[in-house]
């Protein structure tokens, strides 16, 4: 933790051991998500697991998860049929929109970091959305509306997938592959986008997207990247 790489004394994570213990995803959403702005970024263990922690699994990988393993148990693994958007997915939209131009302004000035900031805040909106309207409790009573909120979430994952891909490509296509789908296309409109994934369309749950990175792990590597001092 701290101080710099140093070959000779063994101190550091260097390509081929950080990609023995953990997927690339995991250490290019570390590094873009901490790109260097004015001085250099440092590294440290304690950092580099909440950020795994905290970003990719429990918030995109979380939203994934609750939202294809809800729709299995209750509607099988196709896109439910049924109901209108209310207010709720209006103001979703709206709010996804702009975060996108703002994502889509950071990435074209190059400010990464900034990016990777917009980027956590659209996968954020999607919990805020999934927590707030809580199709598991509206389902006994009303299952159309749980229909069109998992409809939507379902359709957001493909959305994820597409622009989540310049930080996390292997995970977005995993995302891809479990909605069945092969469209790549941005989401210039995103009304339109959220509704990519019709009435009907087969998909999968797939395996956890990022596991978490635990306490005796990250004392492990700790130990084990430490050098000689």
């Amino acid at each position: 933790d701290g101080g710099q790489f140093s070959t000779s004394q063994g101190r550091g994570v260097f390509m081929d051991q950080a990609l023995d213990i953990l997927p690339a995803d995991y250490w290019r959403w570390w590094l873009l998500s901490h790109a260097p702005e004015n001085s250099d970024s440092e590294f440290t263990w304690d950092n580099f697991q909440a950020s795994v922690n905290k970003d990719l699994a429990d918030v995109l990988g979380n939203f994934v998860s609750r939202v294809t393993k809800f729709c299995r148990s209750k509607f099988g693994e196709t896109v439910p049929v049924g109901g209108d958007y209310g207010p709720e997915e209006d103001a979703l939209i709206a709010r996804l929109a702009k975060g996108l131009a703002a994502y889509e302004a950071q990435m074209e000035a190059i400010e990464i970091r900034k990016a990777s900031n917009e980027l956590r805040a659209l996968w954020v909106a999607g919990n805020e959305y999934l927590q707030s309207t809580a199709p598991w409790t509206v389902f006994k009573e009303d299952p159309d509306r749980a229909a069109v909120i998992v409809r939507l979430a379902l359709n957001l994952i493909r959305v994820y997938a597409v622009i989540s891909a310049p930080f996390i490509p292997d995970a977005a296509a995993r995302m891809l592959s479990a909605m069945n789908t092969l469209d790549t296309d941005w989401p210039s409109d995103m009304k339109e986008a959220l509704a990519a994934l019709p009435e009907g369309h087969e998909f999968s749950v797939p395996d956890v997207l990022f596991q978490k990175i635990t306490d005796d792990q990250r004392e492990d590597w700790q130990a084990r990247f430490a050098g000689t001092r």
